[in-house]
């Protein structure tokens, strides 16, 4: 679906990357040095080992870490974890929701501890273990573990507003953002493609279908993939194996985005691709109904409600819909970060991508309804 790269491409994209590292690797270096204090204020830059991760599709990863002739004590982390935030710095009101959710996560142990917050990034406690991959969502002890993580999730309460305002906001914000930035005589086939169809009918029509599910409204993730689900095999503590990272977009939102949203990323792989457009799709890999009835008994179980088939009906119904506005709220912001993100990435292939696979399934979904 995408073209390669020319030489010159690669030249250009190439000195960007070098300049963000070398600018990141200097705020790492000084925000380490005020926030750690210990060993770490008097470091050196030659001691200071900056390595970049691969990150997600929003933020920056980079690891800091001390070189093995620098002592520490009283438990000072030797590594920690720095995240330069992409294009929701610069919403105030966005950035604020996500430092308090972020700290407070922490302080259940919910999340990485925090070390500092800057206005563009912070520091956290690396979390010496992997992400998952699209494969494991499928393993049924994996999918347990995560159904229990997300019932957790869902039953805290959270210094937000508890009504289910993101998902139409956020998505409306976007489509009117990715209007701004789209000319009519753009010729990308991507473009043209996108822009055959009327996104915001499409939103105004889906939300009226969530809205009548009456999915209960709780604290939701709204982005569980794979890349933000860091598993430890190991760990003797079965409640500390898996870790939910990546805050950006909780809020309170509608149960059913949270399932919905997760089974569409059983579909994506974001780790095995090594050229544009770095993801690859796998229609066939969206979860059955078995599994997703597997995945909903171990969330009612972590909640301690009761499960009925009249209720895992009723959740698969909520989770399927919403799995439509899965798709649309990504794709919508894919089209904005095509135009604003540092990250290489096929943000517009992702977005037709998504696209499709709505088209594909509210076909399935709502045989009656029209594209």
């Amino acid at each position: 679906m995408c073209e390669k790269m020319n030489v010159e491409e690669h030249l250009e994209s190439g000195n960007k990357e070098l300049i963000l590292y070398q600018t990141h690797r200097e705020q790492g270096y000084q925000w380490c040095r005020e926030f750690l204090g210990g060993s770490w204020s008097t470091i050196k830059k030659e001691d200071f080992i900056f390595t970049k991760l691969g990150g997600g599709l929003t933020n920056l990863l980079y690891t800091c870490e001390l070189s093995d002739n620098i002592q520490t004590k009283n438990n000072e982390p030797r590594t920690v974890l720095l995240r330069v935030y992409g294009d929701i710095a610069k919403d105030l009101k966005f950035l604020v929701q996500n430092s308090v959710v972020f700290c407070l996560l922490s302080e259940k142990h919910l999340g990485p501890k925090c070390y500092g917050l800057y206005p563009n990034g912070r520091i956290e406690e690396f979390i010496p273990t992997r992400s998952l991959t699209r494969k494991d969502l499928h393993k049924p002890e994996i999918s347990s573990k995560i159904a229990r993580k997300l019932a957790v999730i869902h039953k805290l309460n959270m210094p937000l507003c508890k009504e289910p305002r993101f998902l139409g906001e956020l998505t409306r914000h976007w489509l009117a953002e990715a209007k701004n930035n789209t000319r009519p005589d753009d010729t990308d086939p991507n473009i043209q493609k996108i822009t055959s169809y009327d996104l915001e009918a499409e939103l105004s029509w889906l939300l009226k279908k969530i809205e009548d599910l009456k999915s209960p409204v709780v604290f939701s993730h709204n982005d569980l993939q794979e890349g933000n689900l860091l598993y430890m095999k190991d760990c003797k503590d079965p409640e500390k194996q898996l870790t939910v990272i990546d805050l950006e977009y909780c809020s309170y939102n509608y149960r059913g985005f949270d399932f919905g949203n997760h089974f569409c990323e059983w579909c994506l792989d974001y780790q095995s691709e090594q050229e544009m457009p770095y993801y690859s799709y796998h229609e066939e890999s969206y979860p059955s109904k078995q599994e997703q009835f597997h995945f909903f008994r171990a969330y009612l179980d972590a909640k301690n409600e009761a499960c009925t088939d009249e209720i895992l009906e009723t959740l698969y119904r909520e989770a399927n819909t919403c799995a439509l506005a899965s798709h649309l709220m990504w794709l919508v912001w894919s089209i904005v970060q095509r135009d604003k993100s540092d990250i290489q990435f096929g943000y517009l292939e992702y977005a037709v991508c998504r696209l499709e696979a709505y088209f594909r399934l509210k076909k399935e979904l709502f045989p009656d309804e029209k594209d």
